[in-house]
């Protein structure tokens, strides 16, 4: 999406962000060694199209699976900061990202030739029904033949129909996940956890064998082995807080780079967290 974020004196700066957009950045910026980023998403044919493309490529990921749409837009959102915490208003109902699992001879040939993928409760959310249901298709045939499969719920409200929807979703997604990184306030507002271990511990009852779930700013749990191997993990504070938007998709960035690179999860874990106390110490999602 076009993000819009302060720049003082009533001004904003134009950037280009999204969830999981903002993950694949951060994660294009820290792979390890022989591993690629690509984006699964769809743009229009206007100009602003042409230079968020053009932005992609320069950031080192691989745009072979935009899908062009004549005719469409991207979506646009606007950040609103109060001490450090940001809120959105969004200009999203036409983003030509919500026909990105309209081809499904496209999809067969991006998830046939990728290794692993990363998806995110948003992505699920902007989608039509239809398009949902060929997405998490291909996604379960992927970990059904062995490729990691990772999934944030980053569950938004306001971007579902109603509470049951949403949750119906995240638990389908869950299902055909091998990881999952959920943050804990979500979780306890949508799905009643009392606890970090209580959302772990649904996740893997759902068939997730690996989950680390987020707090904001504090410690995060990472659960492995189907729950068999747990630890909680002090976050690293940041040196100033400036911004927190995309601290959560840096951390996820950080932790898949490290365990695709064979780090253990715990490592991982503290990886996350370092790269997210990076980025809240400058403005908008992406902070190099």
């Amino acid at each position: 999406m076009v993000e819009l974020s302060v720049a003082g004196d009533g001004l904003y700066r134009r950037g280009f962000a999204g969830d999981t957009f903002n993950t694949l950045w951060h994660f294009a910026r820290n792979a390890p060694a022989g591993w690629r980023a690509a984006y699964l998403t769809a743009l229009g044919t206007d100009t602003m199209s042409d230079e968020m493309l053009g932005f992609f490529d320069a950031a080192g990921i691989e745009t072979d699976a935009v899908r062009r749409i004549e005719g469409a837009s991207p979506g646009l959102y606007m950040i609103h900061l109060r001490d450090g915490e940001r809120s959105f208003s969004y200009w999203r109902d036409m983003a030509a990202a919500k026909r990105l699992a309209d081809d499904e001879a496209h999809l067969d040939r991006i998830f046939s030739s990728g290794d692993a993928f990363y998806f995110s409760g948003i992505t699920l959310a902007i989608l039509p029904k239809a398009g949902r249901k060929r997405l998490l298709e291909r996604v379960e045939r992927a970990r059904a033949s062995g490729k990691l499969v990772a999934f944030d719920p980053n569950i938004r409200p306001r971007l579902w129909p109603d509470t049951a929807t949403a949750k119906a979703a995240i638990e389908a997604a869950a299902k055909v996940s091998t990881l999952c990184l959920p943050s804990f306030d979500d979780e306890r507002a949508a799905f009643g956890d009392e606890t970090p271990e209580a959302t772990a511990a649904r996740y893997h009852g759902l068939g997730v064998g690996e989950v680390v779930v987020k707090d904001g700013g504090g410690a995060a749990l990472v659960s492995w082995g189907d729950g068999r191997q747990s630890e909680t993990v002090a976050c690293v504070p940041p040196k100033q807080l400036v911004d927190t938007t995309g601290a959560g998709d840096s951390f996820n960035a950080a932790y898949l780079a490290a365990r695709l690179g064979g780090i253990g999860p715990m490592e991982a874990t503290l990886a996350g967290h370092r790269l997210a106390s990076h980025v809240v110490g400058g403005h908008g999602a992406l902070v190099g």
